[in-house]
């Protein structure tokens, strides 16, 4: 059985649909690449699992469980956790706060898994006190990251963690990704940085103009002439 499992969903934001059949699996352990243009519905696909979004038809289900129109407050709890694109972090909060803020549906153990976080990004412990909207934008992204892994999820889904990131930043970011995968948390990762997001993936899926086109290994997919022309709408 599937950790996660979408089967064949449809979802639209009014009258606009964005996502046709879409059909993907995340298997327990692994990390999964969702790629795509700017536009393709990648973060849809994330909003659809995590509850802030509905389908039209399909199913999205979690440990074999319905979750497609269960509500955020409901979903999260399960064991899932969401990193936005635009990490959305509380600026006027000190590090640690924004990660006391990630565990409030989970408490327990919370000392041990904000040293496993500061473990992971040892900046963000040297600036536990700091206000994070001084952070820079690296240090936010490892926030959010750890914000999220603070309620110890079972699943997490990133969305474009690289995004406006310095290239030797993406570097840590994606080793981190690595790390955490490496340490038992399931990833399922939005990106359009296509090599990095491959590097540290097990399998992958690619999202043209709300539809799946192409599937399978990293290894594949890496080789695939494809895969870049998806991006660049051939």
């Amino acid at each position: 059985m599937s950790l996660l499992e979408i089967d064949a969903i449809d979802v639209a934001y009014g009258n606009i649909q964005v996502l046709w059949d879409v059909s993907l699996s995340v298997e327990e352990g692994e990390t999964v690449a969702l790629l795509g243009a700017n536009g393709a519905g990648k973060t849809t696909v994330l909003k659809t699992i995590c509850g802030d979004r509905s389908p039209l038809a399909g199913e999205v289900r979690f440990e074999g469980e319905p979750i497609g129109h269960l509500d955020q407050e409901v979903v999260v709890p399960e064991g899932v956790a969401h990193v936005p694109e635009g990490r959305e972090i509380f600026n006027d909060s000190t590090v640690e706060e924004n990660l006391k803020l990630g565990a409030y549906v989970n408490r327990d153990g919370l000392a041990e898994r904000r040293e496993r976080i500061y473990d992971i990004f040892p900046r963000l412990e040297e600036r536990s006190n700091q206000r994070a909207g001084t952070l820079s934008g690296g240090e936010q992204q490892m926030l959010a990251i750890g914000r999220g892994l603070m309620s110890d999820p079972k699943l997490l889904l990133l969305d474009e963690a690289s995004l406006g990131l310095a290239p030797v930043l993406v570097d840590d970011v994606f080793d981190a990704i690595e790390r955490i995968n490496d340490e038992g948390t399931t990833v399922l990762l939005v990106e359009q940085d296509l090599y990095n997001a491959l590097r540290v993936a097990d399998r992958g899926y690619v999202l043209e103009s709300g539809r799946i086109s192409l599937s399978g290994t990293a290894e594949e997919l890496a080789t695939d002439e494809r895969v870049e022309a998806s991006y660049l709408g051939a």
